[in-house]
C-alpha cells in the first residue's frame, strides 16, 4: 500500500479545496479510509473516516457540517470536500488506511496502518 495525497493548496477563509488520495494506480482495498491533519505545534488530529464498503461516514465536530468525506470510484481514490474553510483549518492533512480497525478505533491514528505523505492545506484570513 502507497498512500498518495494531494489536492492541498492556499484558499482565502471562506472558501473550498478538495483533497484526493490514491493507492498508486492500485485500487483500495481496506476496511476504513481516514483523513487526520496536523498543524504546527499539535498533535495529530482526527477530521473523518468512512468505512470503504458501506459509506458510512464519521466526522469531527470541528469540521461537520463543512468537510464531506466519501469514495470517489471514477479516480479509485479516497476523497475529502472540504467547503467554508476556516483560518483554524490549516495544517498537513494526511490519508491512511485502516485494514483491520474496528468502529470504536477509527477516530485514533493508531487505529491505522498505512498513511500518504501529507498534502498543505492554508487558509488565509
Amino acid at each position: 500500500v502507497q498512500l498518495q495525497a494531494s489536492g492541498g493548496g492556499l484558499v482565502q477563509a471562506g472558501g473550498s479545496l478538495r483533497l484526493f488520495c490514491a493507492d498508486s494506480g492500485r485500487t483500495i482495498n481496506t476496511r476504513y479510509m481516514g483523513w487526520f491533519r496536523q498543524a504546527p505545534g499539535r498533535e495529530r488530529e482526527f477530521v473523518a473516516a468512512i468505512k470503504w464498503r458501506g459509506g458510512n461516514e464519521y466526522y469531527a465536530d470541528s469540521v461537520k457540517g463543512r468537510f464531506t468525506i466519501s469514495r470517489d470510484n471514477a479516480k479509485n481514490a479516497l476523497s475529502l470536500q472540504m467547503n467554508s474553510l476556516k483560518p483554524e483549518d490549516t495544517a498537513v492533512y494526511y490519508c491512511a488506511s485502516a485494514p483491520n480497525a474496528i468502529l470504536s478505533s477509527i477516530r485514533s491514528s493508531a487505529a491505522y496502518d498505512y498513511w500518504g505523505q501529507g498534502t498543505q492545506v492554508t487558509v488565509s484570513s
